[in-house]
């Protein structure tokens, strides 16, 4: 049996305030969206540091949204048999900012390129990242593997007070388990 007091406590401690598992359906961010918003008002966050966390929660969804490769099986109200990707995402504050970490399983072949991406979007400074999202969101998006416009992860950039934290660690045969960790706010 779990021992729901070490975990109650484990998550006091590390100060994560909110944490979901399990299947990824646009509707169904919609109710941790609320939740999120929820917990920033309680926070009394200011309205323009709350743009930001939530700004950050909408990419790193959207990202496991269109990415995850693990799905999970379920029967629709409607007797329709359906998927939807799975993931992970927590968020919990850090010093006078929050975090937000998020993970999924994803191609291993795609490990190098969204590597690279972050690795580069990390040498930038601010002005940098925001030219670099102005140049990118002009350009046509030839990336056949992006499912979006390729802006999501300079997005984060954008927002965040801190580096790009990431881990790729092998899944199976095809696929790498494939985590995200992010400040916004707290730090100058």
């Amino acid at each position: 049996m779990f021992d729901m007091m070490e975990y109650h406590k484990m998550l006091r401690e590390n100060k994560i305030t909110l944490i979901y598992s399990g299947p990824l359906w646009a509707e169904g961010i919609g109710g941790v969206a609320g939740t999120v918003k929820k917990r920033l008002e309680f926070d009394k966050l200011p309205l323009e540091a709350s743009q930001e966390v939530f700004s950050v929660f909408v990419e790193q969804m959207n990202n496991m949204l269109m990415y995850s490769q693990e799905t999970e099986q379920f029967t629709a109200p409607d007797e329709l048999h359906s998927e939807a990707p799975k993931g992970t995402f927590i968020m919990g504050t850090q010093g006078k900012g929050y975090f937000i970490q998020t993970g999924n399983v994803m191609k291993t072949e795609a490990v190098n390129r969204v590597k690279t991406r972050i690795d580069h979007l990390n040498t930038l400074d601010k002005d940098e990242v925001n030219n670099y999202y102005w140049e990118q969101s002009l350009l046509d998006n030839h990336d056949p593997e992006s499912k979006g416009a390729g802006l999501g992860l300079i997005e984060i950039a954008r927002r965040i007070s801190s580096k790009i934290e990431y881990t790729f660690r092998q899944y199976d045969e095809h696929h790498t388990f494939f985590t995200m960790y992010v400040l916004i706010g707290g730090q100058e």
